[in-house]
């Protein structure tokens, strides 16, 4: 079966995002979708308009204006979409990826002034905006793909630890000395020899009431506010150097000697 790889410019993650997922859901597979945006390209303007670059991400020979075109557009944002289909299947893939405002790239460039009308061939129609095959893959070729990891640092938010404030009551022992004044009836009895006394005798029952007094102890207590507690939150930022390691896959051509052609020198 042959394979044809189509191209497709859009000018915002959300577009691309979109037919990605209309791709996947029409059994397009996953693993044959691909895109580039800034992040996976970390390069200057001035790398991004080169030619040679996008030919060794496309395997294939494109127009210096299309590789500005893709340039100043992932440069803004945009976003490259590579997706690999059976030949049979490019006409469907096409229309899926047309259909979320794709970028005509012969309409962006005449648009930035890299080219004119008069450019470009009149006999020569513009091919569809998402049909710029990279190559067809046929049954005796065979197709080695070189992968390679990004390294995006992210955040999130875990649980450190939890502070405890719980107020609790304490008793302390405490005393005091205080000064207590008591009354009591003291009942004396004294003898008299006084003659005078007899004539004066109440021979009447009589009761005397005297009070006694004494003082006690008694506490009272007071509350007042000893001290506050104050309890808030405090945010620090710092920074974290985070290292790791990405993996490339590279390739290395090597040409071996014939055996045969080695025999006979010998």
């Amino acid at each position: 079966m042959n394979y044809e790889k189509i191209v497709t410019l859009y000018d915002n993650m959300q577009h691309a995002e979109a037919a990605r997922r209309n791709l996947e859901e029409a059994g397009f597979s996953p693993g044959e979708i691909s895109t580039i945006h800034s992040k996976t390209l970390t390069l200057g303007a001035d790398k991004l308009n080169e030619p040679g670059l996008w030919r060794r991400l496309f395997g294939r020979d494109i127009q210096s204006y299309e590789a500005i075109v893709y340039g100043r557009a992932v440069e803004n944002g945009g976003v490259v979409l590579t997706v690999r289909v059976p030949e049979t299947e490019v006409a469907k893939a096409t229309s899926i990826l047309n259909a979320h405002e794709s970028v005509d790239l012969r309409k962006r460039a005449m648009q930035q002034g890299l080219i004119s009308n008069t450019s470009m061939p009149a006999a020569a129609p513009p091919p569809p905006v998402a049909t710029m095959a990279a190559g067809r893959t046929f049954p005796d070729e065979e197709v080695l793909r070189l992968a390679e990891e990004q390294f995006d640092v992210g955040k999130r938010v875990i649980r450190d630890g939890t502070t405890r404030i719980r107020r609790f009551v304490t008793e302390t022992p405490v005393e005091a000395q205080v000064n207590l004044h008591e009354e009591h009836t003291k009942v004396i009895h004294r003898a008299t020899t006084d003659p005078s006394f007899v004539r004066d005798v109440d021979w009447t029952e009589k009761t005397i009431e005297v009070a006694e007094m004494i003082e006690e102890p008694v506490v009272t207590k007071s509350v007042h506010i000893a001290e506050e507690i104050v309890i808030r939150k405090e945010a620090t930022d710092t920074v974290k150097t985070v290292r790791d390691k990405v993996r490339r896959q590279q390739v290395e051509v090597e040409k071996l000697p014939n055996e045969l052609s080695t025999a006979k020198k010998r």
